[in-house]
């Protein structure tokens, strides 16, 4: 609960600043050699778990249960293997964070009690992906794509939007690379979710018992996945790319897992670091509307370079301070990109969400403490 936590809660940022590799370039504490590393990409969180990082019943509450099939190793350059071997277990820096928050609201008491989720109950929400790994797997293949784009004679408006037929080999290959970068991300966030749970031990003097800390819900939002829609009424199969963006699957869908069947997918849409996060569950609509999805955040209202300029003779961390909020961070110019006033209202942006139907609200979680990169 809140009031077990403040007391500590310097402390405890201190601990998952320390536990948790963050800012750029960083490395963890986890070493992989090549074999592991080609495991790693296979198996996704099942390979994290297997090395006593977290709990076999973590899976079930994770898209694609943390590992999504057909991921080829070999299709990976040796210059991805070389920047994803030392920064597994690690936060990474710019938007990626991870959060100290507690329910202040709830919305939905039905939906909350299906995700474990209480008022004043404390929650940390972490936010990272593939890292340096995913990066290059995406460097690589936009220079593939930008070629097979002029092998089959498509016009680019945009470098960005280099493409290639689905059944052409490279967008084969690509997809492989890219469902071995997702499964690097789910490993990845195992691992941090498994140091976060034992720095909570550590400071609170916890069991894992009286911890009771267990997974609401991982979930993707920069990934292509093969579904079935309804376009003009008939059922077809389509590559969904969610960049930025969510699932927000309803009640019933076939590939939520069982314990959300009933209730529909937890949809996470965090905000900045000074106002709140929400926690929502997906709708009918979505399907209708937004092909099963939802937005991811906030979004920016400055750019990087705007915020840092705002913040110019600003201590960012004393303001957050006088709010309550204790934040670390590995540099004073992430603090400066990453302000509140830098982003939407996530409050504002939520609504839209739960009045559009696409996924409606459960809990509204603000933040306590905060590790960024």
């Amino acid at each position: 609960m809140k009031q077990d936590v403040l007391p500590r809660l310097k402390d405890l940022v201190e601990v998952l600043y320390r536990e948790v590799p963050s800012g750029v370039g960083s490395k963890g504490k986890l070493r992989l050699g090549p074999e592991d590393e080609r495991k790693l990409l296979i198996n996704g969180a099942k390979w994290a778990i297997s090395k006593g990082y977290g709990d076999a019943s973590d899976l079930e509450r994770m898209e694609s249960n943390g590992c999504m099939d057909g991921a080829d190793p070999s299709l990976i350059s040796a210059r991805a293997y070389e920047r994803g071997r030392a920064q597994q277990g690690t936060l990474g820096s710019g938007n990626h964070f991870l959060e100290i928050q507690f329910v202040d609201k709830i919305y939905d008491e039905q939906a909350a009690d299906s995700f474990g989720l209480f008022e004043g109950q404390i929650t940390v929400m972490i936010h990272t992906g593939s890292r340096g790994f995913g990066h290059q797997v995406c460097t690589d293949f936009l220079e593939v794509m930008e070629k097979a784009a002029k092998k089959y004679e498509i016009t680019l408006y945009d470098r960005e939007l280099a493409c290639a037929p689905f059944s052409s080999p490279e967008a084969q290959d690509y997809l492989s690379a890219m469902r071995a970068a997702a499964n690097y991300a789910w490993a990845n966030r195992q691992c941090i979710m498994h140091w976060t749970r034992e720095a909570f031990m550590q400071t609170l003097s916890a069991t894992p018992g009286s911890l009771g800390m267990g997974l609401v819900y991982d979930v993707a939002h920069n990934m292509a996945k093969i579904e079935e829609h309804t376009v003009n009424g008939q059922k077809r199969k389509l590559i969904v790319h969610r960049k930025g963006a969510t699932r927000a699957f309803p009640p019933g869908h076939p590939e939520l897992p069982d314990v959300y069947k009933r209730t529909g997918q937890p949809v996470l849409i965090p905000g900045d670091m000074g106002r709140a996060s929400y926690v929502l569950v997906g709708a009918e609509k979505a399907m209708e509307e937004t092909f099963g999805s939802s937005c991811h955040g906030a979004g920016r209202i400055m750019s990087r370079h705007q915020a840092i300029r705002r913040a110019k003779g600003r201590a960012i961390w004393r303001e957050l301070s006088d709010k309550g909020i204790i934040v670390r961070s590995a540099g004073r110019e992430t603090l400066a990109e990453e302000m509140p006033e830098a982003y939407k209202d996530i409050s504002n942006v939520v609504d839209v969400v739960h009045n559009a139907g696409i996924a409606k609200k459960v809990v509204r979680l603000r933040p306590m403490g905060v590790v960024k990169g």
